[in-house]
């Protein structure tokens, strides 16, 4: 299975990729949103992964991953891991169909047994 990270912490990046090597998940990660979209141009994802602030630049680079998948028409589970949570943020994402929202620090443990919970779904319709 194939999983896309989306973090501009390299700590996080690491940390998740880190933590899934030796298991079924093989991990890319992106650190920026023209990475991102370049690697979901080209690659099939199972489950995306991404944090909301790519940049200190843009607030919300975040919002621009989910929209270029659901623009695109990409079937793939989509993961919000973000320290950045307001109630705009919440709605757009529910809005735009998100599957999942997580504050972060999570247990890795936690990520894990969604995405695993995510992708068994998928694979099950």
């Amino acid at each position: 299975m194939r999983l896309l990270i989306v973090d501009d912490e390299p700590n996080v990046l690491f940390a998740i990729s880190s933590y899934l090597g030796g298991t079924n998940w093989l991990v890319d990660c992106a650190s920026e949103l023209e990475e991102a979209q370049a690697l979901l141009a080209n690659v099939v994802y199972d489950v995306v992964i991404t944090d909301m602030r790519l940049s200190d630049v843009q607030q919300a680079e975040g919002l621009h991953v989910i929209s270029f998948i659901r623009d695109r028409a990409i079937d793939v589970p989509l993961v919000v891991l973000t320290a950045f949570e307001t109630d705009e943020i919440r709605r757009e994402i529910e809005r735009l169909g998100v599957n999942a929202l997580l504050c972060k620090p999570q247990p890795l443990e936690l990520i894990v047994q969604l995405i695993d919970e995510l992708a068994a779904a998928r694979n099950e319709a």
